[in-house]
């Protein structure tokens, strides 16, 4: 009896200590964003919304006040930034592309502007043209320079960007910072990428700007995230959102949280939900589709992949989602070849590892491991370390009987779980 007792005591213990370490690893709760969720208005779409407005009627009484394009136009990235809708995107490039011709392309700053325009369109080369553009004009020499480490940035062409960054050198400089911080992050230091954000949120906070904070915040989310701080991450989105409520970047990071670290499904897809109603991107279709596959349920992952296609077809993205576009294709045997023709036109857009490891994956997923190994030996070892591309090549690595490169990298890619999310997780544990 004394050894059935003791026994039972064990267990109660042993169940008790599961239980708390399991109430002690959730990490989000519904009280602290809820009422981000259920906002109505939202004030930063409606004051952009009111200045456009405000400039327009000027312009029409002056319509040779050109500088109130500019002006208008900046209020239309606003809206695209709160609303993800890419209509807001395309009427920003129509007034700086009139903005430009008025001031027969040599005023640096409508310049820039189209640059970083076609920056979010993913039109990377034309940027770097018109970064170019700016450069040979002459004026404003460090903004011109942060514009090109961006686009040198996006397209790979890494030698330059760090000659960029060494010409902007200013610790004290919020946009020299976050820059440097990306470029930590590229060489995989993720604990000084950290720090120099860190100083950028400082400089943000000192100055009381918002649009910085948000910045910071967000980015410090995100950072941490990768480099498995979960509550810091978690802390950051939260204190995003109590600058600008509706921002729908730092609540998709919460349904990450949501999903990836605490595998409330329930909940991540009630978020997504939420946030899809004001920021409708097709971005949001891919994570719940990510969500269906994790509970194994096959139909809802099918039926959200066809609604991101058909918001895809329905809407004139560009270029701005052939990378999700490849890895769809390139998961299932029948449309892998798709993949490779996208693949090769990424390449073509931005030469990156990233672009190459597109290629090579495709390329596996086709049957042809040797090329698909040739391609990330040339191209991805050694240049990145996003933890996809590393499960990419681990996996290509496997197909070619070289176990012995598998071993490191899969103990680095369980470091980094949370990133890649509960199904690749799996897969991870399986190579």
């Amino acid at each position: 009896m004394k050894t059935i007792k003791t026994l039972s005591t064990l267990l109660f213990t042993a169940l008790l200590m599961l239980s708390c370490n399991q109430k002690s690893n959730k990490i989000i709760a519904q009280k602290d964003y809820n009422k981000y969720l259920e906002i109505k208005d939202n004030k930063s779409r409606d004051f952009a919304q009111g200045e456009i407005n405000f400039w327009q009627k000027k312009y029409d009484k002056a319509p040779n006040q050109t500088s109130y394009l500019s002006l208008i136009a900046s209020n239309y990235s606003k809206l695209f930034e709160n609303t993800g809708n890419i209509k807001y995107l395309y009427k920003v490039e129509e007034l700086l592309l009139q903005v430009n011709k008025e001031y027969h392309y040599q005023g640096v700053g409508s310049i820039r502007s189209l640059g970083r325009n076609y920056i979010s369109q993913h039109r990377f080369k034309e940027a770097l043209v018109l970064a170019n553009k700016a450069l040979a004009i002459g004026e404003g020499m460090k903004e011109t320079q942060k514009l090109l480490f961006d686009v040198n940035m996006e397209l790979g062409n890494y030698t330059d960007a760090e000659k960029n960054l060494k010409y902007l050198n200013d610790s004290r400089d919020f946009d020299y910072l976050i820059r440097v911080s990306k470029w930590n992050d590229h060489l995989g230091d993720l604990k000084t990428a950290i720090s120099l954000m860190e100083k950028a949120r400082d400089i943000a906070e000192i100055n009381d700007n918002n649009s910085l904070k948000i910045w910071t915040y967000s980015n410090l989310g995100d950072l941490n995230g990768h480099a498995g701080n979960i509550q810091t991450s978690y802390d950051y989105y939260l204190k995003t959102l109590a600058v600008e409520p509706n921002n729908s970047y730092a609540l998709k990071g919460i349904a990450w949280i949501a999903f990836s670290h605490e595998k409330d499904t329930k909940e991540a897809n009630r978020i997504i939900d939420n946030i899809s109603k004001r920021h409708h991107t097709p971005d949001f279709y891919l994570l719940k589709a990510q969500i269906a596959e994790y509970e194994n349920d096959f139909l809802s992952k099918k039926t959200n992949l066809n609604d991101y296609f058909t918001m895809l077809n329905t809407i004139n993205y560009g270029a701005m989602y052939n990378k999700y576009n490849t890895l769809i294709y390139a998961d299932d045997k029948n449309t892998a070849s798709k993949a490779l023709e996208i693949a090769k036109i990424e390449i073509d857009h931005r030469p990156t590892p990233d672009s190459y490891d597109l290629l090579a994956w495709s390329y596996y997923n086709l049957g042809d491991s040797k090329k698909a190994l040739a391609i990330e030996e040339e191209y991805v070892v050694g240049k990145s370390f996003e933890p996809k591309l590393n499960y990419h090549l681990a996996t290509i690595y496997k197909a070619n009987n070289l176990n012995e490169k598998v071993t490191p990298i899969k103990k680095e890619l369980l470091k980094s779980t949370f990133e890649l999310g509960p199904n690749l997780e799996k897969k991870i544990i399986n190579l």
